[in-house]
């Protein structure tokens, strides 16, 4: 059972991070008027606050210690206000390569597809954040960004890779408000984020060590391909076995069907959490 102490910084945390969130994200990537029915910047807002839950259980898990009120105090607030900042910053970057510097103008004009894979990387940076950004020291504030940076990098790698192999375009289906095409980027996205996130936790050794397995452990990532073109394609869709196009591709890219977008982003999740069991 958590004790008064903990409770406090379970509770305190949190909140005080939503807050710097709210300051941090209006002076970087403002979204507007939530109060009108606007579906897409709900959305992407929506993820962002579990970006922002996500990183402060992390940082409270990681951080408080309970035998210093002081030393819990200030390795909260560093590594929680550094999340809080690579969340915007991190995550805002990749929307804008993402969707071509569009971003901002596709939610505001509503195209909930657009929300939906910006929203999905949002959720992706959390994860990858989660997984690296905790501790009690400056030396492992420091590697935990560099990490960080590390894992994002082989986000957009295994995105680039994985998606050559689709025959439509993510950014043209994004723009075009395709939500079948979006379900399926999110749920890759997410998918790789937690196997990346998963394969850069752990205890850091010296970076030629934990550089190698983490490395090994990213080759998990490499199990969502045949999935999706064994499993969901030839085994649930009936399909025909192939490296490139077939009838996912279709489904998805051609005839915007939502629920094989929906069932692709399914098998992507459930390998990522299997994977990441298997891998300890």
């Amino acid at each position: 059972m958590l004790s008064l102490y903990e409770i406090g910084f379970a509770v305190g945390t949190p909140l005080a991070l939503l807050v710097l969130f709210l300051a941090v994200q209006r002076m970087v990537a403002p979204l507007g008027d939530l109060a009108h029915n606007h579906p897409a910047q709900a959305l992407v807002q929506g993820s962002f606050l579990f970006g922002v839950f996500s990183v402060a259980g992390a940082v409270v898990a990681g951080s408080v210690r309970g035998d210093s009120l002081t030393g819990d105090l200030v390795w909260t607030a560093a590594f929680g206000a550094s999340a809080v900042v690579l969340l915007v910053v991190g995550s805002r970057l990749s929307v804008q390569a993402v969707l071509r510097g569009r971003a901002k103008e596709e939610i505001a004009r509503g195209n909930v597809a657009a929300a939906i894979g910006a929203g999905a990387h949002h959720v992706a940076t959390a994860i990858l954040l989660s997984r690296c950004l905790y501790g009690r020291d400056a030396h492992t504030l420091a590697v935990s960004i560099a990490f960080f940076a590390i894992a994002l990098g082989t986000l957009h790698v295994f995105l680039l890779l994985f998606r050559a192999l689709t025959v439509y375009d993510d950014f043209e289906e994004l723009v075009g408000g395709n939500v079948a095409a979006a379900l399926s980027y999110a749920g890759v996205t997410v998918a790789l984020a937690l196997i990346i996130g998963h394969a850069a936790d752990g205890t850091f050794e010296a970076w030629a060590i934990s550089l190698r397995a983490y490395g090994k452990a990213i080759l998990f990532a490499l199990a969502l391909y045949p999935v999706r073109q064994i499993v969901v394609q030839g085994a649930l869709l009936g399909g025909k076995l192939a490296l490139r196009r077939g009838r996912l591709d279709d489904g998805v890219g051609r005839e915007r069907d939502v629920g094989l977008g929906a069932l692709e982003a399914a098998s992507y999740l459930a390998t990522a959490l299997f994977v990441s069991r298997l891998g300890g």
